[in-house]
């Protein structure tokens, strides 16, 4: 990537504390930054990054295609303007609690952001621009964990753990909503018109484990899972083995 390219983009990810970059090229602008990037947010919320164009985001606004240069240098540039951008669209909490209640708000943090903008976790860039919003999440992940005893760079993958592990329980929270809203029908309503047919095709002392299992799993949940009490059940086991190497 050209030099040019990325002192551009960083001038227009801290465009507020910088002022924002005029552009060089073309008529005069119609749009300002800010809104270029609310128009690719909408467009990435209604459709997913696969579907994201650039020219989508010109139609939305009603510009030609090659206008959109004028404001972002390219897709990838746009896509990472947007992200720095939902990152800050909350307050981040003031830490509160002991280091377990800590940890929990900063994965519940990313876990309620992954659900309003499933596209987050559709990024395929593993080398993130670095925007004042995102900084700023980095900063007060790290300050959540400040002073409990872990070394520098345990503090940088404690905070990359949580991360990961919130952005997968997301990803699969985020597809069984979506797989609901498409079919139309609740897991309850799934399950009442296969179980006839499966408890045919697998009775029940084939499988005897799994069929005991899932039969206590489907009527606790009442559905085919809950994510969200398995994303918690997933971080309690997170946090014990983090609280277990303070411990040693």
């Amino acid at each position: 990537m050209a030099d040019e390219t990325i002192d551009r983009t960083l001038a227009l990810l801290w465009r507020r504390t910088l002022g924002t970059p005029r552009g060089t090229r073309g008529p005069r602008q119609r749009f300002s930054v800010d809104e270029v990037i609310q128009a690719g947010i909408a467009v990435a919320d209604e459709e997913g990054l696969p579907a994201f164009s650039m020219r989508k985001v010109a139609d939305r606004l009603g510009l030609k295609l090659m206008s959109i240069y004028t404001y972002v240098p390219g897709r990838s540039e746009l896509i990472g303007l947007m992200i720095d951008e939902v990152t800050g669209e909350t307050p981040l909490p003031a830490h509160d609690g002991p280091l377990r209640q800590r940890l929990t708000g900063i994965a519940r943090h990313l876990w309620d952001l992954y659900h309003r903008h499933p596209w987050l976790l559709q990024v395929e860039d593993s080398r993130p621009w670095i925007g004042p919003h995102g900084s700023d999440l980095y900063e007060w992940q790290l300050a959540g964990i400040e002073g409990a005893g872990f070394t520098d760079l345990e503090m940088d993958q404690v905070v990359t753990m949580l991360s990961d592990y919130t952005a997968g329980a997301a990803r699969s929270s985020v597809r069984a909503l979506r797989t609901t809203q498409e079919s139309g029908i609740t897991d309850a309503e799934w399950w009442a018109g296969n179980a006839p047919v499966l408890e045919r095709l697998m009775p029940a002392g084939d499988y005897p484990i799994s069929g005991r299992v899932g039969q206590t799993a489907g009527q606790e949940y009442n559905a085919v899972s809950d994510p969200d009490r398995v994303f918690r059940f997933g971080l309690d086991r997170v946090l014990d083995g983090l609280e277990r190497l303070l411990e040693r």
